[in-house]
């Protein structure tokens, strides 16, 4: 006889603290995982960069070269490459194994707020405090970026890239999505000061946060306003938001010390995670599992399911 299916589980949120790195690195502006997530990259006030396994709490490599502090940073899909900005103005790109600087693009005129790669990791987009996102070839020796999107008019606070489009926030309030493939612009204008912008991992939607304390999810085609999730506090930072793993739930930095999780369809609260007594300055969430590292301070937690066994014991 056939038994019947088991119901699928729902989804479980990362509420267990596994680990903390105390990352030695003045304060951790941004924590990123890796294209599979085995490894991350915290940006620090002290001008480095560092990687990171994340559960075993261990450093792997620092990566020294910037002039001021690294404010973003994003991996290769393959793990040769890393590429950050910071306070500098400059956009490095990194070889992984040996720790060298390969390139440094120079042409912002203000901070760069966030760095990403394209898909094949041939190109770097970097978004700056002067309103701008430029294009650097990663194989040219050309010193200039190979385009400029500078639609923006103010700061651009952050960027993400899919396989044929950029989505950028700004200060001006603004959502910008350019598709590259028909070289169309679509804006929605949500305003107050956009902080972080992402797709969903279904790339049907674009979630957005903002300094009216709320994250808005839109529909990337039609701009319609599909949920607004509030409860979480973000009136003067630049805080990180993401969606979990299986795009079930909204999850956002809290200026008052928590990361939130919503429910993507309802909206309800589902989490208050407390953290600690700061800023969560930033956090990212695995791409295939409940896991996510949170930035406080000077140090990077990493959280998991209630049910997870770490494989060498309780970390």
């Amino acid at each position: 006889m056939a038994f019947p299916e088991p119901k699928p589980r729902g989804p479980e949120l990362p509420q267990k603290r596994l680990k903390t790195l105390d990352c030695g690195q003045g304060a951790v502006r941004a924590v990123r995982f890796n294209v599979d997530g085995n490894y991350c990259l915290t940006c620090g006030s002290d001008k480095t960069l560092k990687l990171w396994n994340p559960l075993r709490g261990t450093l792997l490599r620092t990566y020294s070269g910037h002039g001021y502090e690294v404010l973003d940073a994003a991996g290769s899909f393959d793990n040769s490459s890393l590429c950050s900005g910071g306070g500098d103005k400059a956009v490095v790109l990194w070889d992984v194994a040996s720790g060298q600087v390969v390139r440094k693009f120079r042409g912002h005129a203000g901070k760069v707020n966030t760095v990403q790669f394209n898909e094949e990791a041939t190109v770097i987009l970097s978004g700056s405090i002067d309103s701008s996102i430029r294009c650097w070839d990663c194989r040219s020796r050309r010193p200039e970026p190979v385009q400029t999107l500078d639609e923006a008019r103010d700061g651009v606070s952050s960027v993400k890239v899919s396989d044929h489009e950029v989505l950028a926030g700004s200060v001006d309030g603004r959502v910008r999505r350019y598709d590259l493939r028909k070289g169309q612009l679509f804006s929605d204008y949500v305003g107050s000061p956009i902080t972080c912008t992402c797709f969903s991992r279904d790339g049907q939607c674009t979630l957005v946060s903002s300094l009216d304390s709320t994250l808005r999810l839109l529909d990337k085609d039609t701009g319609e306003l599909l949920g607004e999730y509030t409860g979480h506090k973000n009136r003067e930072y630049k805080l990180d938001c993401c969606l979990s793993e299986r795009d079930t739930h909204v999850v956002s930095c809290s200026e008052d010390g928590k990361v939130f999780f919503w429910d993507l369809v309802e909206g309800a609260l589902a989490l208050a995670l407390p953290v600690g007594p700061g800023v969560v300055q930033s956090l990212a969430y695995h791409p295939t599992e409940p896991c996510l590292l949170t930035a406080m301070g000077g140090s990077v937690q990493c959280w998991r399911e209630e049910a997870y066994e770490a494989e060498d014991g309780p970390g």
